[in-house]
């Protein structure tokens, strides 16, 4: 068997750190091809936009004394995953990885994220999937601080990375979204989750005195930990301070009895 193909992105940027400590990580594992926007793409979910211009312009950055040519995207991360898998890299890759995020992605936002819509890009290309975030405090998700330490989380990265390339997992788990606490050891446990059905982030309304004036709409983290049951991706990761591993399917079809809601509708 020939050595993995995996194709790394990120919503950060090509110049991430989180990036960098998951190409590292990876490296062990096969042949790491970067492909991710060249500019901070957080919140943009899987979206496709026309006005992206699709540029891709390969770059040499040098991590730990070791050139990597890598290739930023005049896009977004779902859109630097298009470009990878049918542009850049001569053969499909084995593995999709998405990461490593500045700041945790979980409930019921994840679709707004950049860094689970590329997985989700990739998985509904049907190539296994892993989207991977570390929580860290809000000042830190849009930076590209080096206060953070990713090395936990890389080895997490590399972990699921390996688990995913090696193992065939059911035909319903479409890819793996990973989220690490703050503070976490290699040696912390990891528990299956499910997504929380709450928001974990809440929008706030711009400060502008008048429409004309441009801004944009914030966020704040809510704290409804005491509401969130058990086995969920906000309580394994908030209150247990464990490594959540949810298990994500790009059916959204509502799990309801469809003859009760024919009737319904129809009554």
């Amino acid at each position: 068997m020939g050595k993995s193909q995996i194709l790394l992105t990120n919503d950060d940027g090509i110049q991430s750190p989180g990036l960098w400590a998951a190409a590292e990580a990876l490296s062990s594992l096969g042949f790491v091809t970067v492909a991710a926007p060249r500019d901070q793409s957080s919140g943009t979910g899987r979206s496709l936009p026309l006005t992206s211009d699709g540029i891709i312009q390969p770059e040499i950055v040098t991590v730990d004394g070791k050139d990597w040519t890598v290739y930023a995207v005049g896009g977004t991360p779902a859109q630097a995953v298009q470009h990878g898998i049918l542009e850049i890299m001569p053969a499909r890759p084995d593995l999709v990885v998405s990461g490593i995020n500045y700041g945790e992605n979980v409930g019921t936002g994840v679709t707004i994220s950049g860094t689970v819509g590329a997985a989700l890009e990739a998985a509904a290309m049907h190539i296994p999937a892993l989207a991977v975030s570390l929580e860290t405090e809000q000042r830190h998700h849009l930076s590209y601080s080096t206060e953070v330490d990713f090395s936990a989380t890389a080895y997490f990265t590399a972990y699921f990375a390996r688990l995913l390339l090696e193992r065939s997992f059911p035909k319903d788990v479409h890819l793996l979204k990973v989220d690490v606490p703050a503070g976490a050891t290699p040696q912390t446990p990891w528990r299956v989750t499910r997504l929380a059905r709450q928001r974990y982030y809440e929008p706030l309304p711009p400060k502008r005195k008048a429409w004309s004036v441009p801004d944009r709409i914030g966020y704040q983290r809510v704290e409804m930990l005491d509401q969130e049951q058990e086995g969920s991706d906000v309580y394994v990761l908030r209150a247990e301070r464990l490594v959540s591993v949810t298990p994500i399917s790009l059916d959204l079809t509502s799990r309801v009895d469809f003859d009760e809601l024919e009737r319904l509708m129809r009554s």
